[in-house]
């Protein structure tokens, strides 16, 4: 099996090593990753610029391409320049943080998957569900697994697989759900700040709200200790309101 694996956290972070590591137990894995960090950048591609790719090594062992662009650069030069064809499946990942609900819409981890089903390979993006993540051995091995069942069984082409897992040792995770994209969201604010020499700045902060209590929605079941594995595609039309516009008669509207 021949394995992308990238992710939004940059080629140094600990979720993208344990990521590697496990996915090396069950094929050949390229790494192609962003140099640096790039949280939330969300589907975002580098233009107007060159970008830079450089062999990363790890320890004094060559680990892979580190690009200083965005996930989804990284997965298209990945696929195009670095492997010269399409691997059998494309890992983003470990990421730091969940990403459920509103969230995958600005996640750089998620976007990374979604441009790989963009260019018709299966993928799948994994998420811990803590920012400063301790527990990756399970959720390397529940990669492995959907990774296996993924090019083993084929799914429709455009969608790919979002999971989170919860921040615990195995023994306390209660197992595995099939879920869809939630409702919750962040109730976000710039938080006005300043500086030493008394000149303001604003800093993201916020709450998140959250608005489904089901076991079948993706937040709520990582809530309660659930991994979450939601089918997710780059379609975002809205069919039912579609329908709904049928009727305006938009072809023939007048001022």
């Amino acid at each position: 099996m021949k394995i992308l694996v990238s992710n939004d956290d940059g080629i140094d972070s600990i979720g993208i090593y344990e990521l590697v590591k496990a996915l090396k137990e069950i094929g050949d894995v390229t790494v192609v990753a962003p140099w640096k960090e790039q949280s939330a950048v969300g589907h975002a591609i580098t233009m107007k610029v060159p970008l830079r790719v450089i062999r990363y090594y790890r320890n004094g062992d060559f680990f892979g391409y580190a690009v200083d662009g965005t996930p989804a650069d990284c997965v298209k030069m990945g696929i195009r320049n670095i492997m010269g064809e399409s691997p059998d499946v494309v890992v983003s990942g470990i990421n730091h943080g969940s990403n459920t609900a509103i969230n995958t819409i600005y996640s750089g981890t998620v976007s990374a998957a979604r441009e790989a089903a963009i260019m018709e390979v299966p993928s799948i993006a994994i998420s811990v569900t803590n920012h400063a993540a301790t527990h990756f051995q399970y959720a390397g091995k529940v990669a492995q697994m959907l990774a296996i069942q993924l090019v083993k069984n084929k799914i429709k082409p455009g969608t790919f697989l979002n999971v989170n897992v919860p921040d615990l040792e195995e023994k306390d995770i209660k197992g595995i759900l099939l879920t869809k994209q939630g409702k919750s969201k962040w109730d976000d604010i710039y938080e006005k700040r300043q500086d030493p020499y008394g000149r303001d700045y604003y800093w993201l902060t916020g709450n998140l709200v959250e608005l489904d209590e089901n076991l079948e929605i993706d937040q709520y079941a990582i809530k309660n200790d659930y991994v979450s594995v939601s089918p997710l595609h780059f379609d975002t039309t809205d069919y039912d309101t579609y329908k709904q516009l049928l009727k305006w008669d938009i072809s023939n509207l007048k001022t």
